[in-house]
């Protein structure tokens, strides 16, 4: 009996080329899950941003700021500003401990909790900040981070090495930030935001190639699900880091702008 070894070989690449096809269409759907959830959060954030700050000021015909309501000086001026601060880095920790004892639903739902805790705490920008300015930045960190996304997504280049070079970055502008807390050192402030700023550009990119490699085909819906929150809080910390690192140069002030830690 003769093999047709042509013939099996014909079959055997169809049903190669077939599986990719699946892969690709899988992957490209796990991602734009992901991609989705870290864009409304950041849509949600914006709301409950500007929401608060429209609640805590007073304003004259002119549009200045005159004084804060009792709202404003609650989350601003008293101690219950340090919650509204440290609260969504609790979250984050939360959620990158627990993750795996979470159904996808819940975790989702952590995820939202988490944008809106995150307006209310970034709210005070607009105090320092004038909308323009604000609207630039984000503009500028939304084309920034599409274009290091793109390239984390696309490229054959194994970002792993960077990642890890990127993580001890991060440790160390976080070190320098708490120690700016008391130098308050004008130049420091200005060079730990421009390497902040290097960082978490470079950070998107490895991020964005993590989170593709974290699918696979065979994991349950469940699974798939989780894996897209997690993978759009960390793609969402990215952004919100990198702007806030772009906005700190636009004046020398010393507010508390966070910086909350990737995952």
């Amino acid at each position: 009996m003769e093999f047709d070894k042509k013939g099996i070989l014909a079959r055997a690449k169809a049903a190669a080329q077939e599986t990719t096809a699946v892969m690709d269409e899988g992957l490209r759907a796990y991602m734009l899950k992901v991609y989705n959830y870290m864009a409304t959060g950041v849509l949600l954030t914006g709301i409950v941003a500007l929401l608060s700050f429209k609640m805590s000021v007073v304003t004259d015909a002119g549009g200045s700021i005159v004084a804060l309501t009792s709202f404003g000086s609650a989350i601003y001026m008293s101690g219950l500003k340090w919650v509204v601060m440290l609260a969504p880095l609790a979250i984050v920790f939360y959620m990158s401990f627990g993750i795996n004892k979470m159904s996808a639903g819940k975790a989702q739902t952590t995820f939202w909790v988490f944008a809106a805790l995150m307006g209310l705490s970034l709210s005070s920008i607009l105090l320092v900040y004038t909308g323009l300015s604000v609207t630039r930045v984000f503009f500028i960190s939304s084309a920034t981070f599409g274009a290091m996304s793109i390239y984390g997504y696309t490229t054959k280049r194994d970002l792993t090495k960077l990642g890890s070079f990127l993580m001890m970055g991060l440790i160390g502008i976080i070190i320098a930030s708490l120690v700016n807390i008391f130098m308050k050192s004008s130049m420091m402030y200005f060079v730990i935001s421009i390497l902040g700023v290097l960082i978490f550009v470079g950070l998107t990119a490895y991020d964005t190639q993590k989170i593709k490699n974290m699918y696979v085909a065979s994991d349950s819906g469940e699974l798939m699900g989780k894996k897209a929150v997690m993978g759009a809080l960390t793609l969402y910390l990215d952004f919100i880091n990198l702007f806030i690192m772009l906005l700190r140069p636009v004046s020398y002030t010393h507010l508390t702008l966070p910086t909350i830690c990737s995952v």
